[in-house]
């Protein structure tokens, strides 16, 4: 099949957060599998690690005008090179992307978003149409690619290239919805009927729209059918009935592999486990952390919806009682303002890392005994397969992915991976991080635990494969294979 994506970030050239790894290794493992994937990004400010070869397409990208006395045309280059397995295409327009930030700045959101992001997908069309090669499906992530939905169900399906496109829509976190007031939604030269009179939530007129739509773990998928995960689109989701569903992410796992990784101090692996020892020194000696106890490490955004506030809450007393934290990331002040006075309370039992580093977290998913994932939604999650990988416990909240990867151990002692609880409060938490340092304390429960989590296979294979068979059953729905199938 021949797949267009349309994504505000894709690994390595844009990233915020795990939409960037997902996209591009789903691209790769599609690639792989005989598809031909092109990925059509913004060329942002600053973007790094370009294709060293470089096409370049000009095309005129319609927008609304104010008067709504029909379309302006702007100019657009779109540059193209190969990636690793799939074709990135950089649509460049300076006014839009030439910026600091994707998203917004200091004070919010910028104001132009819909503009920006109706560039990005109906450039992707325009370039489709320019190229005369049909696409088999128009694969969007987020709100950032409901233009490009929206205008292939309400404006592009009169041309023959594009009639029998099917279009998907990916959800990785349906908090975020992309919200356009009524005054500025004009520009995105989309029928009246798309919104209402106060303006237009992308998100939720994409669902509406796409032939399509899924998220990224079934657990999720299940859960986003009700008003307290659904976040104002339950309504919606359970509207779509079987055209809703969840598709598990997975990993790179030539990226994140401990017996290559080149940050670590020494490599090792399920079969050759030894040389996790001496990360756990090396994170230890690098931090000035005491080593004489259980390491509890946190990577992520910190943000109440990863549950750090419930770290937060339990962390003294887990540290009372013999603990080691580590916790690397950036995000709600009051959050790394508690940590950081928790670090000052307890020098060597406590440290944190209030920056992005990518090389600390590999330390710290290799170094650490148990992983903390507390999170109170988790659409998929990478942070705890990654730990798998790297024979680190992970401890979670059963919600979304990590209850679709996660196998409590005490529960299922015969296949457990992890410890798992489901109330999200301090007290919950505390107890299953107690319950697996118990684990650590007996050598070979733990290497059982350790041994399953790192032979299993979190691979894009397995999700490679099931969104093959999601894109044949989209174009199922529109007739058919279309001619580029």
């Amino acid at each position: 099949m021949r797949i267009a994506m349309v994504t505000s970030e894709c690994e390595p050239y844009a990233k915020t957060g795990g939409l960037a790894d997902v996209v591009d290794a789903l691209a790769r493992a599609l690639g792989r599998a005989g598809h031909r994937v092109d990925v059509y990004l913004p060329r942002y400010r600053g973007i790094a690690h370009l294709p060293s070869e470089l096409s370049a397409l000009s095309v005129q990208v319609p927008l609304g005008t104010e008067e709504g006395s029909g379309v302006r045309r702007v100019p657009v280059t779109i540059r193209s090179g190969e990636g690793d397995g799939y074709r990135v295409r950089f649509v460049e327009h300076d006014p839009s992307f030439h910026r600091d930030g994707f998203y917004g700045g200091p004070e919010g959101d910028f104001p132009d978003n819909a503009a920006r992001f109706s560039i990005l997908g109906r450039a992707a069309l325009e370039t489709i149409r320019a190229e005369a090669r049909p696409v088999d499906i128009l694969h969007g992530h987020d709100w950032q690619a409901a233009p490009a939905i929206l205008s292939l169900e309400t404006r592009y399906r009169v041309d023959p290239l594009l009639a029998r496109t099917a279009s998907i829509l990916t959800c990785h976190n349906l908090a975020y919805h992309g919200w356009v007031p009524r005054d500025r939604a004009w520009v995105m030269d989309l029928p009246d009927a798309i919104g209402d009179r106060h303006g237009v939530d992308l998100l939720r007129e994409a669902v509406r729209h796409a032939d399509l739509v899924n998220t990224v773990s079934p657990t999720y998928a299940r859960e986003s059918l009700t008003p307290e995960y659904g976040a104002g689109l339950d309504d919606l989701l359970r509207e779509r009935g079987d055209r809703y569903g969840g598709i598990l992410n997975g990993i790179d796992t030539a990226l994140w592999d401990p017996a290559e990784d080149a940050a670590l101090a020494a490599p090792y692996s399920a079969a050759d486990p030894a040389g996790k020892e001496r990360c756990r020194t090396d994170l230890c000696a690098r931090l000035g952390l005491d080593p004489n106890g259980p390491i509890l490490g946190l990577v992520g955004r910190l943000d109440p919806q990863k549950g750090f506030d419930l770290v937060a809450a339990a962390a003294p007393g887990l540290v009372r009682s013999g603990a080691r934290l580590v916790v690397l990331g950036t995000g709600d002040e009051r959050l790394v303002a508690g940590l950081h006075e928790l670090a000052r309370a307890n020098p060597g039992r406590v440290v944190v890392l209030d920056r992005f580093d990518r090389d600390a977290a590999r330390r710290i998913y290799a170094g650490a005994d148990l992983f903390l994932m507390p999170s109170r939604f988790e659409p998929s999650g990478q942070g705890q397969l990654i730990a798998l990988r790297y024979g680190t416990i992970p401890v979670v909240r059963r919600t979304g992915g990590l209850a679709d990867t996660i196998r409590d151990a005490d529960a299922e002692p015969a296949t457990g991976n992890g410890f798992v609880f489901a109330d999200a409060d301090p007290a919950a938490f505390a107890d299953a991080v107690r319950r697996a340092i118990e684990a650590l304390a007996d050598p070979g429960r733990r290497a059982a635990i350790v041994r399953r989590g790192m032979t299993a296979d979190p691979s894009w294979a397995g999700p490679a494969q099931r969104y093959a068979r999601l894109y044949a059953r989209a174009a199922e729905l529109r007739g058919g294979a279309s001619p580029a199938g």
